[in-house]
């Protein structure tokens, strides 16, 4: 590890409430680094989608970068984010919202 990096380690009452242990992390992220494009398709698979993407990614570095994920998908953020909890949540708050004066 070089100088110029810090670490951090994860508080231990942190730990007991997190989605994955470190092991698990560090499978995800060799996945990531070794198949990002499986690994991405994968990951979408945690949305409902409307029209399920098929180019996962589509990347070109010449002149004028042109980087696109999920770019023939459809997606309603709206439905994801609120619609699709609804049945086990939809007595708790969403959000707050508390406007600047």
């Amino acid at each position: 590890m070089t100088e110029d990096v810090q670490v951090f380690p994860v508080k231990t009452h942190i730990q007991y409430t997190a989605k994955l242990d470190k092991a698990s992390y560090d499978a995800l992220y060799q996945k990531s680094i070794e198949d990002n494009e499986d690994f991405w398709r994968i990951q979408s698979e945690r949305l409902d989608w409307i029209k399920t993407p098929e180019i996962i990614k589509n990347v070109d570095y010449a002149d004028n970068a042109k980087i696109r994920w999920y770019e023939d998908g459809v997606l309603n953020v709206s439905y994801n984010c609120i619609d699709r909890h609804l049945e086990n949540r939809a007595t708790q708050t969403a959000f707050i919202f508390e406007g600047d004066d």
